[in-house]
């Protein structure tokens, strides 16, 4: 597994959404200038000026979406055309980058004005695995939060959207939420994997799998 991935916290736009860039460094071909950089966004937010920034003089692989609702897709056209790079997302929300009615910001027009923007290239979809930056990611589809919200598994390190967060659950009172859904993608996917697993939640600071199951009052049986 390569050791030099490195993750990087963007916490942006006004509900405070956690994007998150992983990258990885390789000698240039001549040995003699800076390495180079290679990364993925992880839900790019809104008002992505620092993540855009960051990003400037690295090779974007891809934009993965946990899912798409505003807070987390509302900068993706931004990174998108700067990076001229793909964008994923699982197939149940499709259409939601296009209708700002289903991604919400439509709903939430004292924080946000009516996002649109282009679909996405490539569907996510159960038990994928997604080989970027030469590694490999688990897609585990989590649906609860919303019906197309996937996490992303890469060795030790778990993106869960808004489905877990540290002490916390995501909400279920959105279009297209469901609270049995919710549950099931956490005590049956998430906390079925090693509890030492970092977890990288869409909101707040990160947690682990092990400290949820034994902390966390939402998932208690």
């Amino acid at each position: 597994m390569t050791t030099n991935l490195k993750i990087e916290t963007f916490t942006l736009g006004p509900l405070q959404t956690n994007a998150y860039l992983l990258t990885v460094s390789e000698p240039d071909a001549g040995q003699n200038g800076p390495a180079k950089e290679r990364g993925i966004v992880i839900d790019p937010g809104m008002n992505p000026g620092r993540l855009l920034e960051r990003i400037r003089n690295i090779e974007v692989e891809a934009i993965l979406l946990t899912h798409a609702h505003f807070d987390h897709m509302g900068g993706v056209d931004e990174v998108r055309k700067a990076a001229g790079c793909p964008v994923y997302l699982h197939d149940l929300e499709a259409d939601w980058l296009t209708d700002p009615r289903k991604n919400g910001s439509m709903r939430w027009q004292d924080v946000t004005p009516p996002l649109s923007t282009d679909p996405a290239e490539y569907a996510l979809d159960e038990g994928q695995t997604l080989q970027l930056l030469g590694l490999s990611f688990q897609v585990m589809h989590t649906p609860g939060h919303s019906p197309g919200s996937v996490s992303f598994l890469h060795g030790s390190h778990l993106f869960s959207g808004d489905v877990l967060f540290r002490m916390s659950v995501g909400r279920t009172d959105l279009p297209g939420g469901r609270e049995r859904d919710l549950y099931d993608s956490i005590r049956t996917k998430l906390y079925k994997l090693n509890p030492e697993v970092t977890v990288y939640p869409g909101h707040g600071g990160r947690t682990t799998i092990g400290f949820e199951m034994a902390n966390n009052p939402y998932t208690r049986e």
